[in-house]
């Protein structure tokens, strides 16, 4: 049984690649922030409480995504 997705504002990354090679993004209902592959929108997600993704977003804006 796949789990149940809430209907929310799915982003592009501003880097997706012209052929499909694409990452969304989504603020959830909870707060979270949802990733997935714009390929397999049905397919996993992950998903980050609020504060990892700013985090995350942090260390890519200072030149460190591996952190």
């Amino acid at each position: 049984m796949s789990p149940v997705r809430p209907s929310v504002a799915w982003r592009k990354s501003s880097y997706s690649g012209a052929h499909g090679n694409c990452v969304e993004v989504a603020r959830l209902p909870d707060g979270a922030v949802g990733v997935r592959d714009g390929k397999d929108p049905a397919g996993p997600m992950l998903v980050l409480a609020a504060r990892r993704w700013d985090a995350f977003l942090r260390m890519v804006e200072a030149g460190h995504p591996d952190g």
